[in-house]
């Protein structure tokens, strides 16, 4: 993925391909690369793939809640030069993306939720006061998963360090807070965008019937279920989740004019 990462300014993000803009929204604990597989298949699709840092972390914490990443996200798209937008988010960055469909409907094309927040919100509070607990933390970030071997070493060693750093630990608990605060479940029925909701039907974080609140709540969206995967189809169920994605894309024929 380096050799596709960028710095510009304020913002830095990863972009391949050339075509229909792709705009993927990483969760909390998400890096970038959990959108390799995506990121590899659609870029070579027609499809112009950008994946942003989003700044969790490092926004003051008045800054660090659901509606001012959804404002960081349309700058990021200005400052692309993008018209329109697919806009794709899993977890976190599924709510983030919802809420920023919500405020600039006229900047997104189609929208891809999958394990997202926004509606059910057990999701990332409950889990922090043991924070120096490693067996606790390697539990939480394997439940994560269908398969719990999908949960590297590295990868928990990365959550543990997140979880003992005491400015992210603040900085996550305000975001828990401010997404249980931005539900969405009122904004969703006016939101007429086309919307994909993959989901896998093992999720334990954001649990199936969430996504079935989802489909119901959103006029124009359709729900395709993953067997034998957790809260993160892209990294789990990679070649069936990009199987799904490009149907939808299809049937929907989104052409976006960027």
């Amino acid at each position: 993925m380096e050799k596709y990462y960028k710095k510009e300014g304020r913002y830095s993000y990863y972009e391949a391909g050339e075509g229909i803009p792709i705009v993927i929204l990483h969760g909390l604990m998400g890096g970038l690369s959990n959108f390799d597989a995506v990121a590899s298949y659609f870029s070579n699709k027609g499809y112009k793939i950008i994946i942003p840092d989003l700044p969790i972390y490092t926004q003051s914490i008045l800054k660090t809640n659901v509606k001012s990443f959804a404002k960081y996200v349309k700058d990021f798209i200005t400052f692309k030069g993008l018209e329109r937008v697919i806009l794709l988010g899993n977890s976190l960055g599924g709510h983030i993306a919802l809420y920023h469909t919500k405020m600039y409907p006229e900047k997104v094309a189609g929208l891809i939720i999958t394990g997202s927040s926004g509606l059910y919100e057990s999701a990332m509070g409950d889990s922090y006061p043991k924070r120096g607990d490693y067996e606790y933390i390697k539990k939480k970030a394997e439940d994560v998963f269908y398969d719990p071997k999908v949960a590297t070493k590295e990868l928990i060693d990365e959550v543990y360090a997140s979880v003992n750093d005491r400015i992210k630990l603040i900085k996550t608990l305000t975001i828990a807070k401010s997404a249980i605060r931005h539900n969405m479940a009122k904004d969703l029925p006016k939101m007429h965008v086309q919307t994909c909701i993959i989901w896998g039907k093992n999720d334990k974080v954001t649990p199936p019937d969430v996504a079935v609140e989802f489909n119901k709540l959103l006029p124009n969206s359709t729900l395709y279920w993953i067997d034998h995967c957790g809260h993160a189809a892209m990294m789990e169920q990679p070649e069936e989740f990009n199987r799904l994605l490009e149907e939808w894309l299809s049937v929907t024929h989104l052409q976006v004019h960027a």
